[in-house]
């Protein structure tokens, strides 16, 4: 699996954690920065990420600003994306097995290394379930191609 990883400059440290970890997990990360604590604009990063999410580039991405809000509600921006805000396990979890959310978004001022470590794990080993959630997320996707329409 090639993941993308992206932050902000507040998530920057937490960032270069979750690379090092993935990558000592043998997971191919392809690091979209930023590659200091530089100011950057998280929707630059979020946009970029899920950009190639929806072209198929990637299957899941990792992002990370000071609260993950930023991250999530950017990189939904983009049609055919399901970012998800996530701080514990279960919330982790139900982002992949009921949302087939391909984007974890993170805030480092809210989460610590060893909390993300163990989101980041469940989040990864989960897949979307299907069942009842197939319908649902199924109706995501055709109320973002209605929806469309009003751009």
């Amino acid at each position: 699996m090639k993941l993308i990883l992206g932050s902000d400059h507040n998530g920057y440290a937490l960032k270069e954690q979750i690379r090092t970890y993935l990558q000592q997990q043998s997971v191919s990360v392809c690091d979209l920065g930023p590659h200091s604590h530089e100011p950057v604009d998280y929707p630059d990063i979020a946009l970029e990420a899920a950009m190639r999410i929806a072209k198929g580039e990637s299957v899941r991405a990792i992002l990370v600003c000071g609260t993950g809000n930023g991250m999530a509600i950017s990189a939904n921006k983009v049609p055919g994306v399901r970012a998800a805000l996530c701080h514990d396990p279960l919330s982790a979890e139900r982002a992949r097995k009921s949302n087939d959310a391909q984007i974890l978004t993170m805030g480092a001022w809210l989460i610590g290394w060893e909390q993300a470590k163990g989101v980041i794990d469940i989040w990864l080993a989960s897949e979307f379930a299907g069942g009842e959630s197939a319908r649902k997320v199924s109706k995501i996707i055709e109320w973002e191609t209605r929806l469309s329409h009003f751009q």
